[in-house]
């Protein structure tokens, strides 16, 4: 069973994308590569400013959800209270 992970990346224009994967330094390598999300595209060099582990799909892509919905002042509070560990 592999382990999902919800991430939060930082856009070099300051905003935040919200994603799923179950693995990141893939996911990350294909945002870089523009085949990530449309979202991304032409908004790199981008940054994970915050990641947490998800038992299963169906609860990372609640909490994705639940990310999504908060407001900046609240995203910005989330990725400030976590330390994030670096992507190779």
């Amino acid at each position: 069973m592999s382990s999902w992970v919800l991430y939060i990346l930082e856009c070099a224009d300051g905003t935040y994308y919200t994603g799923i994967t179950n693995d990141l330094a893939k996911r990350l390598a294909a945002h870089e590569a523009g085949q990530g999300a449309k979202y991304t595209r032409g908004r790199g060099p981008l940054k994970v400013v915050y990641s947490e582990e998800c038992d299963d799909r169906s609860h990372a892509s609640q909490r994705e959800l639940h990310i999504k919905k908060l407001s900046r002042e609240d995203k910005v509070a989330l990725i400030q209270d976590h330390v994030v560990c670096a992507v190779s």
